[in-house]
C-alpha cells in the first residue's frame, strides 16, 4: 500500500468516526430532577409541520421528542397562514393533531391539542394550546380568535414578543391590545425564549403582568438541523407538575410554575428556579484534606444543562477559580478553605446563568456535612 492510499483511508476512518460523533451529538434524553410537590415535564409547546409552514410530517415532531425524551409537545400550526395550501389543502386545521395523536398513541409522550393565531403587530402571534377545535378560532377579527380560545379553556401565550420581524428595534411592546387581552383573562403566558433569542425584556413583561414564562424552539425545519447537530438541546419550558397528565400540565401552566431553558440559560421565578438548581446539584462526597483545614467537596450535575457558578460564601476556594462551572451529568470538586474544621457548613453560589429577573442572578444554598 503507497503512502497516498495510507492517507485516505486514515482520512476516511477519521471522517466516519467524527460522522457518528456528529450525528449523535446532543441526542441523548435531556433530564431535570423533580423539585419538591412537583414533577418536572420537559415541554415543547411551539412546533410546526407541513400543515403550516414547516417542513417535516406530524410524526417527525413524534420521533424527535421521543429521542429527547420530552414528556408533551404541542404541534401549533399557523391558523391564518398556510404557505404550503396548494400543496397540502386542508380546510381542517386539527389535522396535524390528529396525525401527531395516531403516532403517538403507542408511545408514552403527551400531545397537546393547539394551534397559532397568526396576525400582524400589535396583535402578533399566540399559541392558543388545550384547545378543542382549531377550525372555530379562524376568524375575521383577532380580538374573536381569542374570545373562542377562551370559551374553550385554552392557555394562550405571546409568542417571540421581540422578533424583529414584527418589532425593529428587537425588544417587545405590550401594545393595548395584549393588555386587553391581559385582563380580559385570555393571555397568559409569553415566551421569554424563542429560538435561539432571549429577551430580558419579555421577562419583565412576564413579571409585571403575571405571565406564565415560556421557552419554545418554534421548530419549522429539523430539530437535528436547528439544534442537535449544533451540540445542544432545543429550547423547553420546565413545567412543574403534580403528576404526569395533561391535565396537571394544563393547571401548572396556568399557575405558572416554568422554567424556561436553552444551552446553559434557565429563567424563571424564584420560587421554581431555585429548587431546580438546588436539586440539579447532588453532594456526592465531603472530606477534609488529612491534616488541613480544606474541605473537599464533590458535586454532581444531574441535569442536562451546564451549570456556571460563582462562589457567594466568606469562604475561599483552594485550586480553583472563584467561578466554576459543572457540565451537564459531571463532577467537579471543590476545595473550600474553612478556616477551621466544621462538622457541617452551608455551600452558597450564585447561578450565573440563571435569572429571575433582568439581571438578577439568584444564590443558592445547599447544607454540607462533613464526614
Amino acid at each position: 500500500m503507497n503512502r497516498y492510499n495510507l492517507i485516505c483511508i486514515l482520512f476516511l476512518i477519521g471522517a466516519i468516526a467524527t460522522a457518528q460523533d456528529h450525528s449523535h451529538a446532543g441526542a441523548q434524553p435531556m433530564e431535570y430532577p423533580d423539585i419538591p410537590g412537583y414533577k418536572t415535564l420537559v415541554t415543547d409547546l411551539h412546533q410546526h409541520t407541513v400543515f403550516s409552514d414547516g417542513s417535516v410530517w406530524p410524526d417527525i415532531r413524534i420521533s424527535e421528542a421521543l429521542r429527547e425524551g420530552m414528556d408533551a409537545i404541542s404541534l401549533t400550526e399557523h391558523l391564518e397562514y398556510q404557505p404550503h395550501g396548494e400543496d397540502i389543502p386542508h380546510p381542517n386545521r386539527n389535522r396535524s393533531y390528529e396525525l401527531a395523536l395516531q403516532e403517538a398513541a403507542d408511545h408514552d409522550l403527551l400531545i397537546i391539542h393547539g394551534s397559532e393565531i397568526t396576525r400582524q403587530a400589535p396583535m402578533g402571534h399566540s399559541n392558543a394550546i388545550f384547545i378543542e377545535d382549531a377550525n372555530k378560532l379562524l376568524t375575521e377579527e383577532a380580538a374573536d380568535s381569542f374570545a373562542e380560545a377562551a370559551r374553550q379553556g385554552a392557555f394562550v401565550f405571546w409568542n417571540h414578543p421581540a422578533w424583529y420581524a414584527q418589532q425593529p428595534q428587537g425588544n417587545p411592546v405590550l401594545s393595548d391590545f395584549q393588555k386587553a387581552r391581559i385582563e380580559a383573562g385570555e393571555l397568559h403566558g409569553i415566551e421569554v425564549i424563542n429560538t435561539t433569542d432571549y429577551s430580558q425584556e419579555a421577562l419583565a413583561i412576564a413579571l409585571e403582568q403575571n405571565l406564565t414564562i415560556m421557552g419554545t424552539s418554534d421548530i419549522h425545519g429539523l430539530i437535528d438541523w436547528d439544534y442537535t447537530e449544533k451540540g445542544h438541546h432545543r429550547p423547553v419550558t420546565l413545567v412543574f407538575a403534580r403528576e404526569r397528565s395533561i391535565e396537571s400540565l394544563r393547571e401548572a401552566l396556568f399557575a405558572g410554575r416554568t422554567v424556561a431553558v436553552y444551552k446553559d440559560l434557565l429563567v424563571g421565578r424564584e420560587e421554581y428556579l431555585v429548587p431546580l438548581l438546588r436539586a440539579s446539584v447532588e453532594i456526592v462526597s465531603a472530606s477534609y484534606i488529612p491534616k488541613t483545614q480544606i474541605l473537599k467537596v464533590e458535586l454532581k450535575n444531574t441535569s442536562s444543562t451546564d451549570l456556571l457558578f460563582e462562589n457567594a460564601m466568606p469562604y475561599s476556594f483552594y485550586s480553583s477559580s472563584p467561578v466554576f462551572r459543572i457540565p451537564a451529568g459531571g463532577n467537579y470538586t471543590l476545595q473550600i478553605k474553612t478556616l477551621e474544621k466544621s462538622e457541617t457548613i452551608q455551600l452558597a453560589l450564585k447561578a450565573l446563568g440563571a435569572f429571575t429577573a433582568p439581571g438578577v442572578q439568584p444564590v443558592v444554598n445547599w447544607d454540607i456535612t462533613a464526614e
